[in-house]
């Protein structure tokens, strides 16, 4: 290799690593807009600065803004911890979804497609349809928990089943992965269909609702104990990027790289239906999230999983906090379920990027 074309290489390499650093800044820009957006606009408007002197406050801090008590009320217990847990929600389903793709090596696939939202909200139907004499002749200190703990369960469980059946002799197909995700989905869906069926007009209204996806109603006491799963997926998928990297030449060369490829399987697997699972049990189901963000970081700075999952982590939070501020204001005094906003955007641009990949040649 001669000197021009080593320069050459060399200085390509620092402009993607710039224009990288670049994107992952703009995107921490575009969270930290939604997220004072998403806390200070609404029925009681609260300004970026009585936003940090109530936090502050909160700390044990003292800033130089005023705000009442009402101001203080509305963004400790109903705007920040929805705030939160969108973030929490869009970067799990984002990072996961970015992270199965890569897995897969197949660009459909998100945390729907090996059947995690559909299994944990089947479990949360049945409870939500048939767990009503159960909610009652429980604690009073299990109840709160008993939808987000059956939904997590649920998500869990049939991504267990699905790598299970995947599994052969200490080996992961892929392929068996993919096609037991689709036949559990349907199945399902086809338990979710009867459930609908058989409940009640008020059960009807729940579940439409939780199905369509949706912030509302959460407090800290019930998010705080998805925290942790939500969390450590967020932590850990990014480690693997450099496995992802490997597997995009293919199993066998990632093997002969030094990777251990079945563990690798095996843990990205359970992080996602970890972080997917505990995102349904809290928002219901929200659909392209994890199909569509991790596209728009590919289209913007490349496939390098090293900088792919942290910044659809990035995007995936911003987004989620704008698409639950339209679903809260759009249609004021009501809310819209945010699961209808986030198909109304991500199927016509999933639809394009089909078109888009057509004329190109293909995937």
């Amino acid at each position: 290799m001669s000197t021009a074309t080593a320069t050459e290489i060399m200085r390509v390499a620092a402009g993607r690593q710039r224009r990288a650093v670049a994107v992952l800044w703009g995107f921490g820009g575009l969270l930290a807009l939604a997220f004072l957006l998403s806390v200070g606009w609404g029925a009681v408007p609260i300004s970026p600065g009585q936003v940090l002197a109530i936090v502050a406050d909160a700390l044990g801090f003292e800033l130089p803004w005023d705000f009442g008590h009402r101001e203080e009320a509305v963004l400790l217990a109903i705007r920040l911890p929805r705030a939160c847990l969108g973030m929490l929600a869009g970067a799990a389903l984002a990072v996961s979804g970015a992270s199965l793709q890569g897995l897969f090596r197949n660009p459909l696939a998100d945390p729907a497609l090996i059947g995690v939202s559909t299994g944990a909200a089947l479990t949360a139907v049945g409870v939500i349809v048939l767990g009503a004499g159960l909610a009652t002749s429980i604690s009073s200190t299990i109840a709160p928990f008993l939808l987000p703990i059956a939904a997590f369960t649920g998500g869990l469980l049939t991504t267990l089943l699905v790598y299970r059946i995947a599994n052969r002799d200490g080996r992961t197909d892929v392929a068996t992965m993919l096609l037991a995700g689709v036949a559990l989905n349907a199945i399902a869906s086809a338990g979710i269909g009867l459930l609908v069926f058989i409940s009640t007009d008020q059960q009807l209204r729940d579940l439409n609702f939780w199905l369509l996806g949706s912030l509302g109603g959460i407090t800290w006491a019930t998010m705080l104990p998805a925290i942790p799963f939500i969390a450590s997926a967020i932590v850990a998928l990014p480690l693997f990027a450099r496995h992802l990297n490997a597997l995009l030449l293919g199993e066998k060369e990632a093997l002969h790289l030094g990777f251990h490829v079945e563990r690798t399987k095996r843990f990205i697997v359970i992080l996602a239906a970890l972080a997917t699972g505990a995102s349904v049990a809290l928002t219901g189901v929200i659909g392209f999230v994890g199909l569509v963000v991790p596209h728009l970081v590919r289209l913007t700075i490349g496939p390098d999983h090293r900088i792919l999952l942290p910044a659809s982590i990035l995007l995936g939070a911003g987004l989620m906090l704008v698409a639950d501020l339209a679903a809260r204001t759009v249609v004021l005094p009501a809310e819209l379920p945010i699961g209808i906003l986030t198909s109304c955007v991500g199927g016509p641009f999933f639809l394009w990027l089909l078109l888009r990949r057509r004329s190109l040649g293909g995937w």
